[in-house]
């Protein structure tokens, strides 16, 4: 029987001492093997697999532009109703990671953390194909759903104008600021992943939360993002230029850094640190709810 001078809550039955170990949330070491083991199953997949979902993405992706112009054409004017109109964001997101389907800043950590483990130059192979394969398909899903949502007589005309309202918002920032609000993002998204698995219950939550957070600060996010800019280049207010070298570039390396080499790297070195203390056990894992991939 446990003691005071243990530490420990003295007069525990062996059931209670049970309870208190099966509610423990998982460790950190738990959740780094869970999303490494997810991102070494994504790094197996088929250039077919990859594609098709990552496109599926960026075309499910144009939710998010098509509720926050919904919003905003359909509230007053006013900071206050931007707040509520930034809800919208959430939808691509919710829609996209659910239904598991390739997002290219979710793979900024979860493929990333098998090459960390295992820092090979197939792996890093295996990362530059998903990264390509997954990044083409996002921004072609988006583009085309952008097209097709000017293009065909589906939204009032303001809709139309709040969608382009939308765009002209995020092109307000110069290169640096999209490069800095990129970082942001992408470690949002990263932080995102790591606090899934410990809380599989409420995912819907932590995404809305995560998300909503990102719209409200205006943080600039490579795919949903591109959706919102290309809007703008497909009604002829925008070059292909100023799309590729002021938005897409400075972003897409920003959500790069924020979530590979800031958060990834990080969560990574802790625990390499923590398994590398002399004498440390391992501890049993303590049966993290289980994931969409494992089933």
């Amino acid at each position: 029987m446990a003691t005071q001078e243990d530490g420990k809550t003295p007069n525990l039955s062996q059931a209670e001492q049970q309870d208190v170990d099966k509610n423990q949330p998982p460790r950190a070491a738990v959740l780094h093997e869970i999303i490494r083991t997810q991102g070494d199953q994504e790094l197996e997949r088929s250039v077919a697999a990859l594609w098709w979902s990552a496109l599926a993405a960026g075309l499910t992706m144009g939710l998010s532009l098509m509720a926050m112009g919904l919003l905003n054409s359909r509230l007053p004017d006013g900071e206050a109703f931007k707040v509520i109109a930034s809800f919208g964001y959430c939808a691509g997101f919710l829609a996209v990671i659910l239904a598991r389907q390739q997002l290219f800043t979710e793979n900024t950590l979860t493929a990333v953390l098998p090459v960390m483990s295992k820092p090979t130059l197939g792996n890093a192979g295996r990362l530059v194909r998903l990264w390509t394969v997954v990044l083409v398909g996002n921004l072609c899903g988006t583009l085309l759903v952008a097209y097709v949502m000017l293009h065909l007589p589906i939204f009032d005309t303001r809709t139309d104008q709040a969608f382009l309202e939308i765009g002209r918002k995020i092109m307000e920032n110069d290169t640096g600021q999209m490069f800095a609000k990129g970082i942001v993002s992408g470690w949002m998204i990263a932080t995102m992943v790591w606090m899934i698995p410990s809380m599989e219950s409420a995912k819907m939550w932590i995404i809305i939360l995560i998300t909503y957070l990102m719209a409200l600060g205006d943080f600039t996010h490579i795919v949903v993002g591109s959706a919102e800019v290309s809007y703008l280049v497909f009604a002829g207010e925008l070059p292909w230029k100023d799309f590729w070298l002021v938005f897409a570039g400075p972003t897409l390396a920003g959500n790069i850094i924020g979530g590979s080499f800031i958060f990834a790297l990080i969560s990574h070195a802790q625990i390499r640190s923590e398994c590398s203390l002399p004498g440390k056990k391992a501890a049993a894992p303590r049966h993290p709810q289980r994931t969409d991939k494992d089933q």
